[in-house]
């Protein structure tokens, strides 16, 4: 056994010396070929690469495979992380339904309970901005809707989501609309939660200004202001806005209505507010509930008469 391990070294040793002389001649042979500046090295070189590379791609093959299969699994993972975002967005949301419905039955027992009649009168006319009659002293639009259809001054105006303005101008077929950016605009209004009363003040800004609030220190940027009935003007719970704090420190109002696509406008039909031309009709004359009270009140009259 030991002479087969001796004969087997001095095979494997000879053979070891002739590969690595044939490596280190291949890599000088190699350097010089690409060392050598001749045009037939050029030549040479061009037609080798040109023949040998095209011939590699079985072993870039695997390479490319593994590159595409690490680029899918990255994929993969940012669908996987996608998903599960989704599947807690979907949780919240539908926490949020479920509240929703709650507090929706629960504002239905309320209005039940307190036996609220909502106004059916309150329906409108819906109309085609024709033209933007602004200026940069007065913000104002005209509507395609007048008198033929009903329409009359101080109606309020609405977009899709929020109050616009008011009617001012009236023709027989157009409208003239004061949006609450003009400074010609005053609009009470509340400020929710803290149901704050305040006068929207229309100053040619984008922001409008929340003015004469009794208590502004209750009032936080992001509280939603929705429109008051004070004085009759305006139907009470349109959405206005939210309460945002201006570059100069003061209270400002961020609308609702999107002025910048004033395609379509809502005039509310408004009814007309009660007026009361005897004061003291108000006051219910006193009954008597019993038939002895009757007769002392019909006793005491004329003696009151007799003394005066």
């Amino acid at each position: 056994m030991a002479q087969d391990r001796s004969s087997d070294q001095d095979f494997i040793r000879p053979v070891r010396r002739i590969v690595v002389g044939l490596m280190v001649f291949v890599l000088l042979a190699t350097f010089v070929l690409w060392r050598v500046d001749s045009p037939r090295m050029e030549q040479f070189r061009a037609a080798l690469v040109d023949t040998v590379v095209p011939s590699f791609d079985w072993a870039l093959l695997p390479v490319a495979k593994a590159v595409n299969m690490a680029e899918n699994f990255r994929s993969y993972a940012r669908i996987y992380e996608q998903n599960q975002e989704l599947r807690r967005e979907l949780q919240q949301m539908r926490a949020w339904r479920e509240a929703a419905l709650q507090l929706e039955q629960r504002n239905a027992q309320l209005l039940d309970l307190n036996q609220v009649r909502l106004d059916p009168q309150l329906t409108h006319v819906t109309g085609v901005v024709l033209a933007d009659s602004g200026s940069p002293f007065r913000k104002s639009v005209l509507l395609n809707v007048g008198a033929r259809d009903g329409v009359q001054d101080g109606w309020a105006v609405m977009d899709g989501l929020g109050l616009a303005g008011r009617i001012s101008g009236v023709g027989q077929r157009s409208a003239r609309v004061v949006l609450l950016t003009d400074t010609n605009s005053r609009v009470p209004v509340v400020i929710q939660p803290s149901g704050q009363r305040a006068l929207l003040t229309g100053d040619n800004s984008a922001l409008p200004i929340l003015d004469f609030i009794e208590s502004p220190e209750e009032v936080r940027p992001g509280d939603r202001v929705v429109s008051s009935d004070d004085g009759g003007v305006f139907p009470s719970g349109l959405l206005v806005g939210e309460v945002v704090l201006g570059a100069d420190r003061r209270l400002r109002l961020r609308l609702a209505a999107d002025y910048g696509r004033l395609d379509f406008l809502r005039v509310l039909r408004s009814r007309p507010a009660e007026r009361i031309t005897d004061p003291g009709a108000l006051v219910v004359p006193w009954t008597p509930d019993t038939p002895a009270e009757a007769a002392e009140t019909a006793d005491s009259t004329p003696a009151q008469d007799g003394d005066g």
